[in-house]
């Protein structure tokens, strides 16, 4: 049975509960985040979803939903499928008209498809899912769903950012790929080999080694093939202790190569980096927190004030905004008529303009390329986990450059 951690909930509003004549509308909206809150990941769940919870505050003391109230509740899914449907069992049967979800793009084909399944058959009681990082690019083409709305970039949009910075350094020539054995790692490796091809077929790929994924706790073998293959550069979608271990790893072994990730500004890795990753290890992602007008620095700093941890999950603060903004123009906390009105919803967020794009509800954002590098004061004045090290912006590809068609053909209920 999922493990509810109840000790994690916001202090709720008690305006709700003792309504005023004229504020008896003002409703609760539940969400029931379904992520690993235990096991070799939990530490990023963890931290996600502190997150989550302070954005939730900040929201409901500006009124971003009106008069209605956000509440996060962290439910244990183990990095698990399987355990994921289990815990979508339990939240529907509490009353959870909200899921959200990111950790693992198994669990979250998983749920999109008992999603689908629990609106089809239980009208009036539809469940809208909130992904902020699952990014297998299925879940917004072959397996979209109307009810399903992706805040983080895709692994294409970030890989498409990633390679049109890779395509301008001669100093690239020979790549060495490594991913977790899932549908989120055999799509980074795909997007990889396609888009390098495409613009620089002169780059050979010397290893493509995938492993099972939060199982292996020594790296080394990976990298002494990495070494013996002469790799310059290593492409990696790992993330979590999967990428700490591979970053250490690469540290002890003195690999001189350059990561390209998409999560090393994630939970751990700063930690395991350190010095020996500065200049080295490169991210691609949808912000950063020392973007070019330090926006969003009270949340960061507040954050860091509250828990003396990170804040680095944008997707926490674009979703909760835009769900806002949704509630409010549909003057409803209905999940139907919620998701119709964040169809096509375009919003300023802390990276700039973004749009809800209504074909196949993947959110379009410009992509940041970062290096990781010394705290200067300058252009780099936040570090991660106290190691006086932070992500300096290589270049911020503007909305179009990661812009991926879609082949969703989205089945849509009836408008409200």
């Amino acid at each position: 049975m999922a493990t509810q951690f109840k000790t994690l909930i916001i202090p709720l509003s008690l305006a709700a509960a003792f309504a005023l004549p004229g504020t008896a509308s003002a409703e609760t909206v539940k969400m029931a985040f379904i992520d690993p809150l235990s096991g070799p990941f939990a530490p990023v769940g963890q931290g996600i979803l502190k997150s989550f919870q302070y954005i939730a505050e900040k929201a409901n003391n500006e009124k971003w939903a009106g008069e209605h109230k956000f509440e996060i509740v962290g439910f244990d899914n183990k990095a698990s499928p399987q355990e994921s449907l289990s815990v979508l069992k339990t939240v529907i049967d509490q009353g959870f008209r909200y899921i959200i979800q990111g950790n693992g793009s198994g669990a979250a084909l998983a749920l999109i498809d008992a999603v689908n399944k629990h609106n089809e058959r239980n009208p009036g009681k539809e469940i809208v899912f909130i992904n902020y990082a699952a990014v297998d690019p299925d879940l917004t083409n072959s397996k979209c769903s109307f009810w399903h709305f992706r805040f983080d970039a895709n692994s294409d949009q970030k890989m498409e950012a990633m390679t049109s910075f890779i395509e301008k350094n001669p100093n690239v020539k020979k790549v060495y790929i490594i991913g977790q054995n899932y549908a989120f790692g055999h799509q980074v490796t795909r997007a990889a080999k396609e888009y390098l091809k495409r613009k620089r077929p002169d780059i050979q790929i010397v290893g493509d080694d995938l492993h099972p994924i939060g199982q292996v706790k020594d790296f080394s073998p990976y990298v002494a093939k990495m070494k013996a293959s002469g790799a310059d550069t290593i492409i990696t979608g790992n993330w979590g202790a999967d990428l700490a271990l591979l970053i250490k790893a690469a540290k002890d072994a003195n690999l001189e190569a350059n990561f390209y990730t998409y999560y090393a500004s994630t939970t751990g890795v700063p930690t395991a980096m350190g010095a020996a990753g500065a200049e080295r290890v490169k991210y691609a992602g949808y912000w950063n927190v020392n973007n070019e007008k330090f926006t969003g620095k009270d949340i960061v700093e507040g954050y860091k004030k509250k828990y003396n941890d990170d804040y680095y999950v944008l997707a926490t603060y674009t979703s909760l905004n835009m769900l806002g903004k949704a509630i409010m123009q549909a003057k409803s906390t209905d999940p139907v008529k919620v998701a119709f009105a964040m169809e096509g919803m375009k919003m300023t967020s802390l990276n700039g303009e973004v749009e809800m794009r209504k074909q196949d509800h993947q959110l379009q954002q410009p992509i940041y390329i970062a290096t990781w590098t010394k705290v200067n004061g300058k252009d780099v004045k936040y570090d991660q986990e106290n190691t006086g090290y932070g992500w300096k912006t290589d270049v911020k590809f503007d909305t179009h450059v990661g812009a991926q068609p879609t082949s969703c053909q989205m089945k849509r209920p009836s408008a409200p």
